[in-house]
């Protein structure tokens, strides 16, 4: 193996900097925990961050030596057990014995060419009361600084306040960076940091998508997804507005989600679909480490009507009479369409957690013309969903849709 990696900051006239051996190191890079690496690098990226050393298919070093063959340097996740999941952080025992499994996980990994930071936990302090979690992120930054002295700590946050950065302040100054996580909210962000407290350097280690909690919903409670260019254009303008202006204390992000996962829909949050094509926003991503479009564009969707409206018109359709819908997208030629109807998400996790995917409704699509269809309502009364595809032939997909509820 090549030999270690070292990673430090420096505070310039510039501001702060992340340096890999020595060397100014801007992070570019996404959360990524089951997609292609390969295909991250090859568009423009320089690192990754994940949630765990051990994902459940790739061990911690199986995926720094994937980075590593593709030229990018991780920030490693370490899954520190959370408040909100039952973990108790008065229980002195509990906590010296995660601390004692984090140990052998670093020394595991700590010299390892591909790792530049250590990400201790992930949103500890969502729906979190005990303040003494920022101990134990201490005594963990402590640790790992002793084991392995060639590399960085930090820990990322759900959202910024200026308690919240006090707490850390006082009870976890071993870190060497603060990350912060958000969404639709990011656009706050320099203007946060004038008044939260933290003077260290900042990763922004999520930003992507409107989070499901920060939409509009419809009358009965269906959260109101952005079609796949309006997240583009946000991922865009978020990025070039909070994310690019804080260089003199932000070392870099990591943009969410390199891959594709369940979360109130399966396009929410990534920039694959659930068959593996490429959705517009990483046009931009592309865009923003390359300086530069990608050769090929997306599809682009400017509207979905259902029963001619819109999803924030609380669309309402009687069981089991047709329905007319219909996608705007352009270029216009050589697109496929596929449409499916789901039963919407009865989902209350938080923070990323495990969801199911609702059950899909067959044998609704009565019939189809390029850009519309026809549906019947489902026969059972309920809250639905009708998503649209539109894929070109180059593996891009342009999606959409639209909550519904039935009524007899």
């Amino acid at each position: 193996m090549d030999r270690i990696t070292k990673s430090s900051l420096i505070k310039n006239s510039k501001g702060y900097q992340l340096l890999v051996d020595g060397k100014p190191f801007y992070i570019q890079g996404a959360g990524l925990e089951f997609s292609s690496i390969h295909e991250l690098a090859a568009h423009g990226a320089n690192s990754f961050r994940t949630w765990r050393v051990d994902n459940g298919k790739q061990s911690g070093k199986e995926v720094l030596d994937e980075a590593h063959r593709y030229g990018l340097k991780v920030m490693m996740g370490i899954e520190v057990a959370r408040e909100r999941h039952g973990f108790d952080y008065d229980d002195v025992q509990a906590v010296a014995d995660q601390l004692q499994q984090i140990r052998q996980d670093v020394e595991a990994l700590k010299d390892h060419p591909a790792l530049i930071i250590w990400g201790i936990g992930n949103e500890l302090n969502l729906h979190s009361t005990n303040p003494k979690v920022w101990n134990a992120v201490n005594d963990i930054s402590k640790m790992i600084h002793e084991v392995d002295p060639n590399h960085l700590t930090t820990t990322s946050l759900a959202g910024l306040d200026k308690s919240l950065v006090a707490e850390i302040n006082e009870r976890a100054p071993d870190i060497d960076i603060l990350s912060v996580q958000l969404y639709g909210a990011v656009t706050t962000l320099p203007a946060l940091m004038k008044v939260v407290g933290w003077e260290g350097a900042l990763i922004v280690s999520e930003w992507g998508a409107t989070g499901y909690w920060e939409v509009n919903k419809t009358a009965w409670g269906a959260p109101i997804e952005e079609n796949s260019a309006v997240k583009a254009d946000s991922f865009l303008a978020r990025y070039t507005s909070a994310i690019a202006p804080l260089k003199e204390q932000c070392i870099g992000s990591y943009v969410f989600l390199w891959g594709q996962k369940q979360e109130r829909t399966s396009t929410w949050f990534g920039f694959f679909t659930q068959d593996g094509r490429k959705t517009e926003v990483l046009d931009v991503m592309h865009y923003l480490w390359n300086g530069q479009w990608p050769d090929h564009r997306s599809p682009r969707i400017s509207q979905m009507l259902l029963f001619g409206k819109e999803a924030t018109d609380n669309v309402v359709l009687k069981a089991e009479r047709s329905y007319e819908a219909v996608v705007k997208v352009t270029p216009t030629e050589n697109l496929t369409y596929r449409w499916e109807v789901l039963r919407e998400s009865e989902a209350t996790q938080s923070g990323g957690d495990l969801e199911e995917v609702p059950e899909e409704i067959p044998a609704l699509i009565v019939s189809e013309q390029q850009n519309k269809i026809l549906m019947n309502a489902p026969k059972e009364p309920g809250a639905y969903r009708l998503y649209v595809y539109v894929e070109d032939q180059a593996d891009y997909t342009a999606h959409a849709n639209i909550p519904f509820f039935v009524e007899e």
